[in-house]
């Protein structure tokens, strides 16, 4: 027997493989994709640019030399914040046992940030490009969808936990009800997601009687997709959160809020001396993106600068003062770390069809 002719296909995968010539070209269709795509994302940023002029010429009037020294530290303390994202994706992704350099989770992440910030409708984007990336990182289906889920549900905690420390420490009253509730919902999923990892059977029943009554409305039989559905269930088996990894992701995600409103307090000291309260600073940045949540304007132009204007005034600060230190905070927030992450987005792109192109996997 030829010994060629056995050897696995693992064994090669590192070596390029010819492609059938009568095979269709996949790269053909992504070229025609990233023809028309380019084009329209740089009319769209023509357009929103162009709508967003009147308010960005006045805005920039108000904002003076900054001093130079406040103004490296607040660049050094959001690229930290984006820095602690990658590192709580990370975190994640070694608990399910995943080796993957760190250098990669930082670049997913600013890529990702980008596609959320500036397209519309970019939360969606955003969590089709971070499943596709974690996918070729080597997560499973089930991993990746864990990953980008529980990186969520910690963000959105992080922030509420800052809020409700900034208002217990400026004497205010927090609700206690709502975080109370939240922290429950939490710690039930993360215990929820963990008993299923570690015995895969208990979701069978749940499973079936789910399918059950899904498929009966599609007039399919009652176990159709069961199979798909425990492959899925057994995947999250390779996730194993202990407890001391899951405080580090958490510690990181509080980490991420935080160095970004040391940023915003960085940015009103490179513009001013004027006194700034601390905590009045940080519930005006938590107010502020509280407010860009709830916008389908891109990056919440205008509405999480009017809502951080609004509530640094509240704190204090001259109205001046205010509108040159929220310009500087969102040049760097949302201009610099926005651009990093496309170029970012574009290296990956290259990257992936050089793998393509060489018929080795990404």
């Amino acid at each position: 027997m030829n010994d060629q002719a056995v050897v696995p296909r693992a064994e090669t995968d590192d070596m390029p493989v010819p492609r059938d010539p009568a095979a269709p070209d996949p790269g053909r269709r992504r070229r025609w994709i990233t023809r028309i795509a380019v084009p329209a994302l740089i009319v769209l940023f023509a357009v929103e640019l162009y709508l967003g002029w009147p308010s960005l010429t006045s805005a920039l009037g108000q904002l003076k030399a900054p001093a130079p020294g406040w103004l490296a530290a607040a660049v050094i303390a959001e690229l930290a914040a984006m820095g602690t994202y990658a590192r709580m994706q990370h975190t994640l992704l070694r608990s399910a046992g995943l080796r993957v350099p760190l250098y990669r989770n930082v670049a997913l992440a600013y890529a990702a940030h980008s596609l959320n910030e500036t397209l519309p409708g970019g939360p969606a984007f955003s969590t089709s490009f971070n499943y596709q990336q974690l996918r070729r990182f080597g997560a499973t289906p089930a991993v990746a969808s864990w990953t980008i889920a529980l990186s969520g549900i910690l963000s959105t905690t992080a922030l509420a936990v800052v809020t409700a420390a900034g208002a217990l420490v400026s004497d205010g009253s927090p609700d206690w009800y709502s975080l109370a509730g939240l922290a429950v919902v939490i710690v039930l999923l993360v215990a929820g997601v963990r008993r299923v990892s570690a015995n895969p059977a208990i979701a069978d029943r749940p499973a079936r009687a789910a399918l059950a009554r899904i498929n009966r409305l599609r007039n399919r039989p009652a176990a159709h997709g069961l199979d798909a559905v425990r492959g899925f269930v057994a995947q999250l088996g390779a996730a194993r959160l202990t407890p001391g990894r899951g405080l580090a992701a958490a510690l990181f995600a509080v980490l991420n809020w935080g160095l970004d409103a040391v940023c915003l307090w960085m940015c009103v000291r490179a513009v001013s001396d004027e006194p700034i309260n601390a905590t009045q600073l940080l519930l005006a940045f938590c107010a502020g993106m509280a407010a860009g949540t709830i916008t389908i304007v891109p990056g919440g132009l205008g509405i999480i600068d009017s809502a951080l204007i609004l509530g640094l005034m509240a704190g204090g600060i001259s109205a001046s003062t205010a509108i040159a230190a929220v310009v500087l905070y969102r040049i760097i927030s949302f201009g610099f770390i926005i651009g990093v992450g496309w170029i970012s987005w574009l290296i990956m792109r290259r990257r992936h069809r050089r793998y393509l192109e060489a018929g080795v996997p990404a």
